[in-house]
């Protein structure tokens, strides 16, 4: 459980005021001393992050952050850091005090209201004075669980936990699946993994790792080979695979090297369905056709690794762009939780397959795309499209490719 990856991971973020005992809250749930206690309001200032299992929503991690009433420059970028933390959060857990409930409480719910996001609302220090009716009144017309807690001595921590399990978004009590849906017990499915620069000595990248992972546990077959070797695999095997998935980088020679008859995709691709919404991230490869000489792009990472030669978003997509537009781009790069906010200065954002972030994150990043008029897509799709694959690349998806047959339609 310890290992799991953060993107597996239910996010359950504390938010209030500073000093209603966020903290306390956190060393309770967790059994630890995670967070560091005191009367001294801001202690708290970067957001602290604690991985933990909780059964039966499973691996979660627990985000407490600095209180959202910090004054003063660096309590504004305090501040700042715990908004950052609004869209990668599943479980939104409001703390406050029992006469505490105020204008930065309000604007909490709203903004998570907003985001469509689960919310808990905890009235801590309930020892010291009785919560007011009107506000319980309040939050149970919106169908908001409210729990009574004494952080502090641990007391109300059960109905905490059973609040976050009642409020814990499906896909986590119900599990999903990267690939598991498309294939059956006993199928075989050829990974196609190359080993260039980037990937890790001694290991693989994660969506691959998580792919092989999800087969297995769907009882196929799971055939690793490189791009060079692909066509002896496939003539070697005595059936013909399930499904092709390769790495998008490799497309255009895995695409030349599996028989038409064989459905083909990416890993980039099954994680714009897996994390995102892959039917508007076809829609929004479509954008491509929009751009022109001089067009500004966003390309987003959700990891911070080192780039090198040939790198996929600074280097490969870039170029495959400039191609098939004609010209020259504007294309600004950004990594890890670092997303602009004048997001409508661009006319398209590229983002990676966020195999680094949870569901939520990425829906907020689209969210946030769709507010400002812009559209999204991923790594694998740009690619497709760009190489002249993309309907080949969505053979396995019907609805994706029922999408792209509409899109079609209207370029």
């Amino acid at each position: 459980m310890r290992r799991t990856p953060k993107s597996l991971r239910c996010h359950i973020g504390l938010f209030g005021r500073r000093n209603v005992g966020k903290s306390s809250l956190l060393n309770a749930m967790t059994r630890q001393q995670v967070s560091i206690v005191s009367n001294i309001a801001g202690t708290t200032t970067d957001p602290v992050e604690k991985p933990m299992e909780l059964l039966p929503l499973g691996p979660v991690l627990f985000i407490d952050t600095a209180g959202i009433d910090d004054e003063g420059a660096l309590g504004a970028m305090r501040v700042e850091k715990t908004r950052q933390a609004f869209d990668r959060t599943d479980i939104a857990v409001i703390v406050t005090d029992p006469h505490g409930w105020s204008s930065f409480e309000d604007h909490l719910l709203e903004a998570f209201e907003e985001l469509d996001t689960n919310v808990v609302v905890v009235i801590n220090k309930v020892d010291l004075n009785d919560p007011g009716q009107e506000l319980l009144d309040r939050l149970g017309e919106k169908k908001i669980i409210i729990v009574k807690t004494v952080a502090a001595e641990g007391k109300g921590i059960l109905d905490l936990r059973q609040a976050l399990l009642d409020s814990a978004p499906e896909d986590f009590i119900g599990g999903h699946s990267i690939v598991g849906d498309l294939v059956g017990p006993g199928d075989p499915v050829v990974l196609v993994v190359p080993i260039d620069k980037e990937a890790p000595k001694g290991r693989l990248i994660l969506p691959q790792v998580q792919t092989i992972r999800d087969l297995l546990d769907n009882d196929a077959w799971a055939v690793v080979t490189k791009e060079r070797e692909l066509r002896a695999a496939l003539d070697r095997l005595g059936q013909p695979p399930k499904l092709v998935i390769t790495d998008s980088q490799a497309f255009l020679k895995v695409a030349a090297d599996t028989p038409r008859n064989i459905p083909m995709t990416s890993f980039s691709i099954l994680f714009a369905r897996r994390q995102g919404d892959l039917a508007e991230m076809v829609r929004g490869a479509y954008a491509i056709e929009k751009l022109k000489a001089g067009s500004k792009v966003l390309i987003a990472e959700a990891c911070s690794h080192h780039p090198i030669t040939e790198d996929i978003g600074r280097v490969k997509i870039p170029r495959w762009l400039t191609q098939y537009v004609g010209g020259k781009l504007n294309i600004d790069v950004v990594q890890g939780r670092d997303y602009p906010k004048n997001l409508s200065d661009y006319e398209l954002v590229i983002h990676c397959g966020a195999c680094m972030f949870n569901r939520r994150a990425m829906l907020s990043r689209m969210l946030h795309c769709r507010k400002a008029g812009v559209p999204m897509t991923n790594y694998g799709l740009a690619i497709a499209y760009t190489l002249g694959i993309f309907e080949r690349a969505l053979e396995p998806f019907p609805a994706a490719r029922a999408v792209a047959e509409e899109m079609e339609a209207l370029v």
